[in-house]
């Protein structure tokens, strides 16, 4: 199981390459925010105080909400380096671990709510990204219109179809092409500045206050679209623990905030001399020579932070995986030297149809910006809510302190995440059916799994007294080892008491091994196993490993030896319970969520091929479960 590098490379080339992981999302909003500030539905004329209003909005979102709040107060709050929702969740359970035995807790929900709405957001980014980078060959020629769809729908077919290999061949170079579409923005946006730098007076606040002040409700509105400049602000605290956060932060202060107020004051500045630029500004700073390379090096920027929201995706399915908040998935290592680069293709071909999906439905990029922000506004809510109970429980601040200091970043996310909220009519609704389906399975099986483990606990004796009762009265042991699997190390595993039953014998030495996930992304060597003696030759382990860990078996019976306990794999007979699950009108959850259940629970990846053991060596002992 992977651990932390002990030398840790330098920051600059961490930042480099940051800049095509952390920051693709964000740094390629400028592709559409702006414009949509003035959509048609907000009936708001291009004037210079509208222009100025807007970019200061912009311009104080970037720095309270992903300077201050993300960059110098979130990430602080690592998981022992790691960060993202469910990382961030783990922390807040660690000093006050919550049980699933009588129902989802506030902070779980919570959690698995910010995780929907990430997935949602993950299905989107694609869509909205290539679609609005693609949509700048219309301005060179109408003869592309018609194609804008299939191409679009092309490019992002051939970035699913590339998964299954990895990013590993291509990821070195994500962070110099994302250097140079950062310098292109800089540069664009530095040489329409220069000719109209009026526009820096919008780093006033006050032309932002005035806006919303003078425009009511229609400020509301465009505060919907002016939160379209922070999304994939969440990647900066999920990506964390990939590249550290000095990197991060040295990434966002030298390279994107710069670039991104340049190439915003620069589009500002050219809607103050020419407002018929805004059916597309970001492409009309670009002279015409210019307009085709521009294209292109959009169209692979929106590619790549589509290519970075899906392994963020795939990180994060880990993680639920091992917290228990997913069925164990069939995963795929696509390096042999990067443990984190992993593939889920079930997952990968979901989203895949829900993105062609959205830009079939959806067609343009400025009918997508509908459907955008809900989600990731959401997010930011539930980040805010966790961060108190981490301040309050974790870091030990008084809970007036705590309300205090998390209390403006709340205000500022209930204000965006309302201002979105007016979206749902207009496709917003898309996110939040997405992010409900995805929270109901999440809750289904984490809830599942507690009352099934209630289930065995009435039907199975514990293991103690089983082995005081019944195995100290068989005489015939065999020769071997055998490793007994089980999920609660308090219960007689089914697969050893219907071994017992049938066959009256035993192997000579017996391990009850159990993997617990703690709510660390890593655990040390120091604290990876327990072993306790119950009887002469029956032991019991418990092998540790953390969320952003994938358990292996043989790799835990290795380890056994620094212990006195030699146990060979290929001499070793792996015991373990496969357990078929029936829906019945039993106390625990609706029909519908068991039957949920049971579903999910026949298609998950088998516990030989998840625990990574050997198919020849492993007994799969069958049993019915009514839930």
């Amino acid at each position: 199981m992977p651990k932390h590098p002990n030398n840790p490379p330098a920051p600059i080339p961490l930042a480099v390459a940051a800049m095509g992981v952390v920051y693709g999302d964000i740094g390629t909003s400028p592709l559409y925010a702006l414009r949509e500030c003035f959509h048609d539905s907000h009936g708001l004329a291009v004037t210079p105080d509208n222009v100025l209003g807007i970019l200061s909005m912009i311009v104080w979102s970037l720095v309270l909400v992903v300077t201050v709040k993300y960059l110098l107060f979130v990430m602080k709050a690592d998981n022992e380096g790691q960060g993202g929702m469910l990382a961030l969740m783990a922390l807040s359970q660690r000093s006050h671990p919550v049980s699933l035995r009588k129902g989802l807790s506030l902070v779980v929900s919570l959690g698995l709510i910010g995780v929907a709405f990430l997935y949602s957001d993950g299905i989107i980014t694609p869509a909205i990204s290539v679609l609005s980078a693609v949509e700048g060959l219309t301005l060179a020629t109408d003869v592309f219109t018609p194609y804008i769809l299939p191409i679009t729908v092309a490019l992002v077919a051939l970035l699913f179809v590339i998964q299954r290999r990895g990013s590993g061949t291509i990821g070195s170079i994500f962070g110099p092409i994302m250097l140079v579409w950062f310098a292109t923005m800089a540069l664009l946006g530095l040489y329409s500045l220069i000719q109209t730098p009026k526009v820096l007076i919008a780093a006033n606040p006050w032309y932002g206050i005035e806006f919303l002040i003078h425009h009511a409700g229609i400020g509301f509105l465009v505060l919907g679209s002016v939160f379209l400049v922070l999304t994939g602000a969440e990647a900066l605290y999920a990506d964390m623990g990939h590249f550290g956060r000095r990197p991060i932060q040295l990434g966002w202060f030298a390279v994107t905030l710069p670039a991104l107020l340049l190439q915003y004051f620069g589009q500002g500045a050219l809607l103050m001399r020419n407002p018929a630029a805004l059916s597309n500004p970001f492409y009309h700073l670009a002279p015409e020579w210019m307009l085709y390379p521009l294209i292109a090096l959009a169209t692979l920027a929106t590619v790549i932070a589509s290519q970075a929201m899906l392994s963020g995706a795939f990180a994060l399915t880990l993680q639920a995986v091992q917290l228990g908040y997913l069925p164990p998935l069939r995963i795929t290592h696509t390096s042999a030297e990067q443990h984190g680069q992993i593939y889920f293709g079930v997952l990968n071909w979901a989203m895949f149809v829900g993105t062609v999906g959205l830009i079939l439905s959806f067609e343009s990029s400025s009918n997508l910006a509908a459907a955008y922000g809900i989600a990731v506004s959401g997010s930011m809510v539930i980040t805010t809510l966790l961060m108190f109970r981490v301040v309050q429980t974790h870091w030990g601040w008084n809970p007036l302190l705590a309300a205090a200091a998390v209390g403006g970043f709340l205000f500022i996310d209930l204000a965006f995440f309302l201002a979105n909220a007016q979206k749902i009519p207009h496709g917003g609704w898309f996110p939040l059916l997405l992010g409900a389906a995805i929270f109901t399975v999440m809750s289904t099986w984490a809830r599942g799994r507690a009352i099934v483990a209630d289930h065995l606990r009435v039907r199975f004796p514990p293991l103690r007294q089983f082995v005081n009762e019944v195995l100290s009265k068989i005489e015939c042991r065999t020769s071997g080892r055998a490793v007994f699997l089980s999920q609660y190390p308090d219960i007689t595993p089914p697969a050893l008491l219907q071994t017992v039953k049938h066959n009256k014998a035993l192997h000579e030495q017996v391990y009850f091994l159990t993997v617990h996930t703690e709510h660390v992304p890593f655990v040390s060597s120091s604290g990876l196993l327990e072993i306790n003696t119950i009887q002469e030759n029956l032991f019991q382990v418990v092998a540790r490993c953390g969320f952003m860990e994938r358990p292996n078996i043989p790799r835990v019976l290795s380890q056994l030896a620094a212990h006195g306990h030699v146990i060979p794999v290929e001499e070793t007979t792996f015991f373990l319970s496969r357990i078929t699950y029936l829906a019945t009108p039993k106390p625990g959850m609706a029909i519908w969520r068991e039957k949920l259940f049971v579903v999910m629970s026949r298609n998950t990846q088998r516990a030989s091929s998840y625990f990574n053991l050997p198919a020849a060596q492993v007994v799969e002992i069958g049993l019915v479960l009514e839930i």
